[in-house]
């Protein structure tokens, strides 16, 4: 498999700087996509950032699944951590499947490694029994 030179350009997420970084990677290696070189990053974490979106973006979702017999219809749901981006189809899947039963509490683990990732699935909203 041959190696490509990319450049691209980013807009940090991480700080309230919002840099904008360009990046040099090679892509299409048997390793994967590797950073090469970056510019306009103002501190560490920018680096790190561009770095994990370039080898290993990372993402967390946030989705909401049906409740029966509660005062909502809905849970709001996320993962706990963040999952690989490869992975984002498979754990919705998951999650598409999920029904719970009233009441929920803030925190309460739904799924645990959904699709093999190395997260939880945790309600983010309280829903208490439909009285």
């Amino acid at each position: 498999m041959s190696e490509n030179r990319i450049k691209g350009e980013f807009t940090c997420v991480v700080c309230p700087n919002g840099c904008f970084i360009e990046a040099e990677y090679l892509e299409g290696g048997s390793e994967g996509p590797k950073l090469l070189s970056l510019a306009g990053n103002q501190c560490k974490r920018g680096e790190t950032w561009v770095r994990q979106e370039i080898e290993t973006p990372m993402r967390t979702i946030s989705t909401s699944v049906p409740v029966h017999g509660g005062d909502f219809l809905l849970a709001s749901v996320r993962t706990a951590e963040p999952i690989p981006l490869a992975k984002v189809q498979d754990v919705m899947a998951e999650i598409r499947k999920t029904s719970l039963n009233a009441p929920l509490s803030i925190g309460q683990v739904v799924l645990k490694n959904p699709a093999g990732t190395e997260t939880e699935i945790i309600v983010t909203r309280n829903v208490a029994a439909a009285g």
